[in-house]
This record gives C-alpha cells, sequence and structure tokens, in this order.
C-alpha cells in the first residue's frame, strides 16, 4: 500500500496550537460548557503529555467573507499548527435578511482561507455548517439552502485535500433518531443555532473523533468471489474497470488489489482483494453513490458470487 500520509495530515504532536475559528457558535464555545471548552479539558487528560494549547477565535454574526478578513489578525498570527473552522450558518441564515454570502463567494472564499492557512504551514479540519431549526423531517425553511452550502464545504475539503467533519450529517442523524417529536429546537440547541449544552457536548465529541483521526486514513476492504463459471476475461474487466475508478472519482487517495495466496486456505472462495484508501468517512460516503462507483457495481451481477466488505481506520 502506498503511503498516502503528508505534512497536512499527521497526527496530535507536542506543542500543537488548535485554533477553533467561527462565528458566535464557536465564539460562546470557547465560554464555560461550550465546545472548544470542552475538547480543550478532554485533550487535557487524554494528551497531558502533549502539551496542546487551544485557541477560540469566534465571534459572532461572522461569515466567510468575515473569517477572510480577520484571517491574519486571528488565526496566522498565532501560528497555529492546526485549524478547525466551523463555518457556513450566517451565510445561510443572513440570506433571509439581504446579508447572506452567495454560493460562489462562499466556495471561493472558503477555498482561499483553507489554501492561506495551508500555506502558513497549518493543517486544517473544515466543518460543513450544522442546522437552522432541528425539525427532522427536511421541514425547515433553510435546509435545502443548508444541505448546498454544506455539499460546497465538503467539495471544497476535497478539493484541498483537507480532513471534513461533516456537521450537517452527524446533527441530521442524530436528529432523524432523536427528535421523535420533530421539534424546532431544544435537543442540541437553545434556539435551532446555537448549542445548548447536549449540543456542545456533541460537537465537542465529532471533533475529537475528528482531532484522534488525523494521520490515519480510512481503508475500505472490498473481498471478491466470483461464479465458478465466471470467464476469466469477464473477471479481468471487472479488476480494470475497478482499478479505473481511481481516475474518474478523486475522493480515492490510493488504491491496490491482489488475489488470495495464503497457504491457510481460509478464504472461503474469495480471490480477489481490493484496498480502496479514503482521507475520512465523508469522502468514503460520497464515493459510495458516486455514479462512476455506482455504474462499476451495476456490472457485476452476472459474473459476482459473494462480496465482502470492511472498513477500518488505520494509523499511517
Amino acid at each position: 500500500m502506498h503511503n498516502v500520509a503528508n505534512a497536512s495530515d499527521k497526527p496530535l504532536g507536542k506543542g500543537e496550537r488548535i485554533v477553533f475559528l467561527g462565528d458566535s457558535i464557536t465564539q460562546a464555545g470557547a465560554g464555560p460548557g461550550g465546545y472548544v471548552t470542552l475538547i480543550k479539558e478532554q485533550i487535557a487528560k487524554q494528551h497531558a503529555d502533549l502539551e496542546i494549547e487551544i485557541i477560540g477565535a469566534g465571534i459572532s454574526g461572522n461569515r466567510v467573507p468575515d473569517l477572510e478578513a480577520r484571517l491574519d489578525r486571528d488565526v496566522i498570527a498565532k501560528k497555529p499548527t492546526l485549524v478547525v473552522i466551523y463555518i457556513g450558518i450566517n451565510d445561510v441564515w443572513h440570506s433571509q435578511n439581504g446579508r447572506g454570502t452567495s454560493k460562489a463567494d462562499y466556495e471561493q472564499g472558503l477555498r482561499r482561507i483553507v489554501k492561506r492557512i495551508q500555506e502558513a504551514g497549518s493543517r486544517v479540519v473544515l466543518c460543513t455548517p450544522s442546522v437552522i431549526g432541528e425539525k427532522h423531517d427536511s421541514s425547515n425553511p433553510l435546509d435545502t439552502m443548508l444541505e448546498e452550502y454544506s455539499q460546497i464545504s465538503r467539495s471544497v475539503a476535497a478539493g484541498e485535500r483537507v480532513r471534513v467533519l461533516d456537521l450537517r450529517k452527524q446533527f441530521v442523524a442524530h436528529l432523524k433518531a432523536q427528535n421523535k417529536d420533530n421539534a424546532e429546537k431544544n435537543l442540541l440547541t437553545s434556539d435551532g443555532v446555537h448549542l445548548n449544552a447536549a449540543g456542545n457536548r456533541f460537537v465537542a465529541d465529532r471533533v475529537l473523533e475528528a482531532l484522534e483521526a488525523t494521520g490515519k486514513v480510512l481503508r475500505h476492504v472490498v473481498l471478491f468471489k466470483f461464479k465458478d463459471d465466471a470467464p476469466p476475461d469477464q473477471v479481468q474487466k471487472v479488476v480494470t474497470a475497478f482499478g479505473a475508478l481511481k481516475e474518474k472519482i478523486d475522493l480515492i487517495e490510493d488504491y491496490e488489489w491482489g488475489t488470495d495466496n495464503s497457504p491457510e486456505k481460509l478464504a472461503n472462495g474469495f480471490t480477489h482483494c481490493f484496498f480502496v484508501t479514503f482521507r475520512d468517512e465523508a469522502s468514503r460516503d460520497a464515493y459510495l453513490p458516486h455514479a462512476a462507483h455506482q455504474e462499476f457495481v451495476s456490472h457485476l451481477g452476472p459474473v459476482l458470487d459473494k462480496v465482502l466488505v470492511v472498513d477500518y481506520w488505520a494509523n499511517r
């Protein structure tokens, strides 16, 4: 397996300085009981030997253009080693009063912010915006727009090869499971946007998971057992088509395949093993429904008997 590690994504190390850049959610998050404070306390317990410094850089009402305007002062000047960007709510929310951010400006500004931070020598974790209303049935007025802006954040992260923390997806999944009454607020937020105690704990846990995942990659392992009467040329076409996905889907960090030659004879008929490597779960989750992947899967039926899939986080 090729080593896909690079300077932009490595495990937490001694003397890290982590800056949390965002809006009022992050500003409040740096206060008592806030998600930034909870992260600081947890890291102090789990990684006391690393002497990691946590800095809050959230300002109420901020949108992507505001982050960009104060980036040098509030982030670059702090000489961070890792920056967690949690933005997007106001870019969408303020569209209701004419002060939102267009999709083009959101994408271009976010991309410039990420690049500027990288050029300063820091890693980046980019969060998607979370919620504006907690109803689980997609009936919050700005749900569609939030999904569009979340997808832009995911695309920027993929394009700039930084780790994405898909808070939007995490919030939606949690609310579908827990918001039985389809309430507008009070599960993870106090007003549909700003985090309550449970919300701060929820975000802190998700960010901690993302921080612990830095320096790791997600392996997507696929085993194929072909039908006994599958023509060798058709099997080879499958192998070739699988390998071609790396050129079609830029979410794939690395790809490798081989056939079983274990002397233990415990493969249970599975002969072909494929390793597809992703930077994070968001990349894997976007790969699965990708049109190129779905087209590949649609051609497996005639020759494939069984498939086994296992995903795991691997230390680099």
